[in-house]
């Protein structure tokens, strides 16, 4: 599908009602809650050693510190001594923290929308939750996650209106990549921004009482709950994504990936 088409369906979109996109979420999360759990319990422990690689230096600096006397520890005022060398390979170890830990949740909830659509559809097709770090798309997945960060961050710096502002867009972001990872960085940017332009106050509406019934239930079923829950809030945004855009078997490559990888394939 052109980018043209996308934009076309975007242009001609229909009116959605709030309620029936609501109760679509609710019976689409009775499908997927248990795929959504094993999504967010993937991301805690994929972050587990990425946070590891950024703390044991420090913890290594603080024991070499005590064991050394860098400083005067009778001295109120004085401070550790920090070289610029390991000051510039902390701030390194934290650009790579921040990539790291942006592109694993970006790419398994790329994942986890393609789970989706073969829940909803009822398709036959393997859960793949790491389609998206596959040599294919990790680069992509990457560049997605930091442009993904990077929006928030500058809208965050100009007041919380932006940022309020930014949510919407950003969720079609990886649903764009979900089903379309062909299109390029650009576009999904460009397509994410205009569909969350136009649905907008539906989508944010959606998100905001999705986001916090499911915390309320979340934190009535002793706090853990609020892991099994948290999902619930990603299905709106697909939803709204399946009936203005729709699938198409060629952008999102289900007509071969459902049975197997691209790069599971055999060629003759």
């Amino acid at each position: 599908m052109r980018t043209s088409d996308f934009e076309q369906k975007i242009d001609n979109a229909k009116d959605l009602e709030f309620g029936g996109i609501f109760n679509d979420s609710i019976e689409l999360f009775k499908k997927t809650w248990v795929q959504g759990l094993v999504t967010l319990l993937l991301s805690v422990v994929l972050a587990i050693p990425v946070m590891m690689v950024f703390y044991i230096p420090l913890i290594f600096m603080g024991i070499t510190d005590a064991y050394t006397n860098s400083y005067n520890a009778y001295d109120p005022y004085a401070q550790p001594d920090f070289s610029p060398i390991m000051i510039v390979v902390m701030g390194i170890m934290y650009i790579f923290l921040i990539v790291a830990m942006s592109a694993i949740g970006f790419g398994l909830k790329a994942g986890f929308y393609r789970i989706c659509k073969l829940k909803d559809m009822e398709e036959m097709g393997k859960e793949d939750y790491f389609y998206f770090f596959k040599k294919p798309y990790l680069g992509k997945t990457i560049k997605l996650a930091l442009a993904t960060t990077g929006i928030s961050i500058l809208a965050a710096l100009l007041c919380v209106i932006p940022l309020i502002y930014a949510i919407v867009p950003l969720s079609y972001m990886v649903i764009f990549y979900a089903f379309n990872p062909d299109m390029s960085i650009s576009d999904i940017i460009n397509l994410s921004f205009k569909l969350g332009n136009k649905k907008w106050l539906i989508t944010f509406g959606l998100l905001f009482i999705g986001g916090m019934l499911a915390g309320i239930i979340g934190f009535l079923m002793c706090f853990v709950g609020v892991y099994v829950t948290a999902s619930f809030s990603y299905l709106p945004p697909y939803l709204i994504y399946k009936d203005i855009i729709g699938f198409n078997s060629d952008s999102d490559h289900d007509s071969g990936d459902t049975l197997m990888d691209l790069d599971e394939k055999v060629t003759f």
